[in-house]
């Protein structure tokens, strides 16, 4: 065996191993209890980064050892594939979405083969195929046929120079993020799964998921965002009404107007005879689509001219106001404004001068008049409210949905902030929506037999828009009932449906059908799932009404599609960059902005840094996560070319809590080799061949065996490395003997979930059977759990003055006899008699003297 280990040489002679033997296959038909343990899956941009490693060595780790113990464990992995980079890499490279993916899925594969994570490459999927989006159209027509698929307008945002849909976060200061144009709220005809259907299960059933975070299952919650309030009628000056919905009915008293959203029936009504109000909802359509971006953004009011009668006093009148920041899909698309306790209110109320009325006193202030520009939104006391003064804030919401239901104008309902879920994208590189539209016949479901709808390859992107739009002759079909000239669907399914089912379809994938139920059913739910928090609340909401949504209609008999989730922390490194000025979108204002720079793009000089091109200085910023918009990522290719896969790894679990951030450093990866080579020079020494036992060796080994496995389970791998320091070192400090040579090829089989490379190589060095990775984890003997010494302090006149190490249980008398033969205490004593001796068994003895 060589002195020292060839990481490079070790990784590729053991990966080809475990390919050639499909080891890590899951075996459907196994009689071996099942685990699924899942990361999410990558979307393909190019190439994986230390964030991508961190998530998966984290979950193959977990695979691993649960392989050792016995388990048939599926570990599979695939590419959340469709999605916009590809769109805008063909627009910006001039290259096909599809040639772009796949090319870069090819490029990731092999690096995280180089990692030697042991994956279920058997079952690799990619959604961007047909074998799997022509399955998740079959699901889709399944759900449309029972009624959870329906088409409805919607708003969107609109770019008017692109001609397309963009996301929330493509809009930037108002203008699409490529063309800088003035963005629109436009009506759209979208598709919608009926989410709300499965509000209250989905917010029950997270009291089931005792193996989630707290703080997603309280995201969750607050998403779906269930509430009670008051529905209900303001009569109007024209003799019309306008119903709105609140869920603070105690503040009825502290209204001060009412506003409509921009597409609601008054102000369209209204536009039609007002120049004035047309140009108001032109521009309200020119501002954000969701109710984060309306609060943020300034708020603006129309005067319609309308007056809403208060429904205890209908001498009070109410102005009614066309409002930028109501959105029609929102509740029933109109509010009563309460500024007192509502900062979008208060912030309304204080630009058009409306009265602002306390209603909700924190014990101090009563006064009807609202001083100051903070709304006050916590508990307190009701005032100034009539009847209900003096009432606490549910008292006086009860009280309130009473008098409304007795009095017959209002009705107290339960209402959700979860809206259905729209997955209508006017984008190419997306999931084809099985639909095809007559004109006789309406929305057809594409026939099953016709499935998949395949994407055409001949598109371009030169012209702005959807190329499935300007196709000239994918769209166009003979409708399957009439047989008459239709329309395919040009939309394309979220990229979130994609990743909504994925994990079904790797634990089962017959040609024929989706899953198979029986198979599917064996594996799921998802055992242990692993990945970033930013996926707390859409993916995984979306993810569990998949699951119900297929329970509902037959097809699959499982609720929760994840048992145990962990949602680790980030890979952190420092930016770089240079500021540059540039003209605005506008093309008239100068911007100042950083360039950000790679490392590849900086080089030391003194205290700092210099751009290799320009040689001006660059600014070192703050440790953030690695992102490839801010260049601050660390390929790990050039880290597994120099340290090996194992090194690479162990840096991944060693130095942080999982669940915490994991700042990067060369320090922290030279440590981790230099850890490998001190186990291979363990793994390469000569055994002692002695029949010595070490007792200490054994039970410091076997509390390790226990530990490590606990650990490992708990996803606490930072406290197993240590354990594991902590025995290396015990080791290499014992004397030779039979338990040094036990512990060591034991350690073998201890370190293999983390280092598979350096244990598989040492196995097989040490002239063991079989590969390591289908070995038993070792077995814990109980006995030597249990310590059977203690450290005995020795105190004289209360200060320590000496430790003992004696049997566990030791007599009163024989302790107290031990430590006066201690000679640090003889020397102490000078042959004094003790005034008194304090014995306490297994922890001190206390001599005043």
């Amino acid at each position: 065996m060589a002195s020292r280990f060839n990481a490079l040489k070790a990784d590729a002679a053991w990966q080809k191993v475990w390919d050639d033997a499909r080891t890590f296959a899951a075996r459907d038909d196994s009689p071996k209890p099942r685990s699924y343990v899942l990361e999410m899956f990558p979307y393909p941009s190019g190439r994986i980064h230390m964030g991508h490693v961190r998530n998966y060595t984290m979950g193959d780790v977990l695979a691993r050892y649960r392989r050792m113990t016995g388990m048939e464990v599926l570990h599979p992995m695939g590419w959340d594939a469709f999605g916009m980079p590809a769109e805008n890499a063909a627009m910006e490279k001039g290259v096909h979405p599809g040639g772009w993916t796949r090319d870069n899925i090819a490029t990731m594969k092999a690096q995280l083969k180089r990692l030697g994570f042991a994956l279920d490459w058997t079952r690799e999927l990619a959604t961007c195929e047909p074998d799997y989006y022509g399955h998740e159209q079959a699901l889709f027509l399944d759900l449309f046929a029972h009624g959870l698929v329906y088409r409805k307008e919607s708003s969107v945002n609109w770019d008017p120079v692109d001609m397309t849909v963009l996301a929330n976060e493509q809009v930037i200061d108002g203008r699409g993020w490529r063309s800088g144009a003035l963005v629109e709220r436009r009506k759209l005809s979208q598709w919608f799964l009926k989410i709300t259907d499965f509000a209250d299960e989905l917010l029950e059933g997270l009291d089931g998921l005792e193996h989630w975070p707290d703080k997603v299952r309280l995201m969750q919650e607050n998403w779906i965002g269930r509430s009670q309030g008051l529905q209900f009628r303001f009569k109007l000056s024209d003799g019309g009404s306008v119903e709105v919905f609140t869920t603070r009915p105690d503040t009825i008293f502290g209204s001060s107007f009412v506003a409509v959203a921009a597409d609601h029936p008054i102000a369209q009504a209204l536009a039609e005879r007002s120049q004035n109000a047309a140009d108001f909802i032109a521009l309200c359509k020119r501002g954000g689509t969701t109710a984060a971006e309306l609060d943020t953004q300034e708020k603006l009011g129309f005067d319609t001219g309308l007056t809403a009668a208060h429904p205890f006093d209908s001498a009070r009148q109410l102005p009614v106001y066309i409002a930028n920041f109501v959105l029609m899909d929102y509740g029933t698309g109109a509010v009563f404004g309460v500024p007192a306790h509502d900062q979008r209110d208060m912030d309304f109320a204080r630009k058009y001068a409306l009265p602002v009325r306390r209603v909700v006193s924190d014990g101090e202030a009563t006064d009807p008049v609202f001083i100051g520009d903070t709304a006050y939104t916590g508990p307190g006391t009701l005032v100034n409210s009539h009847f209900l003064d003096g009432m606490d804030i549910e008292d006086a919401k009860r009280t309130v949905i009473r008098r409304a239901e007795g009095e017959g104008w209002g009705t107290g309902s339960t209402v959700f902030r979860l809206r259905d879920w729209g997955v209508s994208r006017q984008r190419y590189w997306g999931t084809p929506i099985p639909i095809i539209h007559c004109d006789a016949c309406g929305a057809v479901p594409v026939p099953k037999d016709r499935l998949p709808v395949i994407l055409p390859e001949d598109v371009t992107f030169d012209i702005p828009g959807n190329p499935l739009d300007r196709h000239p002759t994918w769209k166009h079909v003979a409708c399957p009932a009439c047989g008459a000239d239709a329309r395919r669907e040009t939309d394309t399914l979220d990229t979130f449906v994609d990743s909504s089912w994925y994990f079904i379809r790797f634990a089962s994938q017959p040609k024929d059908r989706p899953f198979d139920r029986a198979i599917a059913e064996q594996w799921l739910p998802v055992a242990q799932y692993i990945g970033g928090v930013e996926h707390a609340i859409l993916h995984l909401l979306y993810a569990r009404f998949w699951t119900r949504a297929l329970r509902h209609i037959g097809m699959l008999d499982i609720a929760e599609p994840f048992a145990g989730l962990f949602t680790q922390g980030m890979v952190t490194h420092e930016t770089y960059s240079r500021q540059i000025t540039e003209l605005g979108s506008d093309g008239v204002d100068s911007i100042t902005k950083p360039r950000w720079l790679s490392l590849d793009d900086i080089e030391k000089r003194g205290d700092g840094y210099i751009e290799r091109l320009t040689g001006e200085t660059v600014t070192v910023g703050r440790v953030e996560k690695m992102s490839k918009s801010k260049k601050n990522t660390v390929d790990p290719t050039g880290i597994v070319d120099q340290y090996g896969a194992d090194a690479t790894r162990w840096f991944m679990l060693s130095d942080s809590p999982p669940e915490r951030d994991l700042p990067w450093s060369e320090s922290g990866i030279e440590g981790s080799w230099r850890f490998i080579q001190r186990l291979w020079r363990l793994f390469d020494g000569e055994r002692s061949g002695s029949s010595v036992q070490n007792i200490a060796l054994e039970r410091k080994l076997h509390q390790t065996i226990a530990g490590v496995a606990i650990d490992i389970e708990a996803l606490a791998f930072n406290k197993a490395v240590a354990k594991l320091y902590e025995l290396v070192n015990a080791i290499e400090r014992a004397d030779p003997s039979a338990s040094r040579d036990g512990a060591i090829d034991t350690l073998m089989r201890l370190i293999a979930p983390m280092a598979p490379h350096l244990a598989e190589e040492a196995w097989s060095a040490a002239g063991k059977s079989g590969l390591i990775a289908d070995a038993p984890w070792p077995t814990v003997d109980a006995a030597l759990l249990v310590e059977d010494e203690v450290t005995v302090a020795i105190q004289v006149n209360g200060k320590l003055r000496d430790t003992l190490t004696l049997p566990k249980g030791m007599a009163r008398e024989d302790i107290e006899a031990a430590a006066f033969a201690s000679d640090k205490i003889v020397r102490i004593l000078e042959g004094k008699a003790p005034r008194k001796v304090i014995v306490v068994p297994d922890r001190l003895v206390n001599i005043v003297a």
